[in-house]
């Protein structure tokens, strides 16, 4: 009995070490997570009224807080521009999103995004904001799971 314990202390020691390097293994490396989250970051913009990339930008867990001061939780969000497409005609004129300055900061399963956004409307003005975000590596992707937009005046 006395070496079954032992036994089984060892196989599940075993067990919590392997997963431990499998999940280290599997996070991304510093230069991979700064090229993934910049590049979904312009994905995200240049998709902006599509439900479906918010759908897969956001977490599920996400909290936002929008430049006015409103906190809105995912299924808000994909609501919200699942409507807005409905109206959408192909032939619209549509606000156009850029970001520059854009700066990733990566620490294992994290990445902390900062940068500037350009919003161009279609009747000529723009107007920037300062945004921030958190991501998350789960299930294989990066996803935002709290987000904080600050307009410039």
């Amino acid at each position: 009995m006395h070496r079954s314990s032992r036994l089984f202390a060892f196989v599940a020691l075993l067990f919590v070490s392997v997963v431990g390097v499998v999940r280290a293994e599997s996070a991304p490396t510093p230069e991979q997570t700064v090229s993934a989250v910049a590049g979904l970051l312009r994905e995200f913009l240049a998709n902006v009224d599509d439900p479906a990339m918010h759908a897969r930008f956001w977490a599920d867990d996400l909290v936002y807080t929008s430049g006015r001061g409103e906190v809105k939780a995912k299924a808000a969000i994909v609501a919200e521009v699942a409507a807005a497409a409905k109206t959408l005609r192909p032939d619209s004129p549509r606000t156009r999103y850029g970001a520059d300055e854009i700066r990733v900061r990566p620490y294992g399963n994290f990445a902390a995004l900062n940068f500037r956004l350009l919003v161009k409307n279609p009747d000529g003005t723009q107007w920037f904001s300062r945004n921030s975000g958190a991501f998350l590596w789960r299930d294989g992707r990066w996803q935002v799971v709290t987000w904080q937009a600050t307009r410039e005046p």
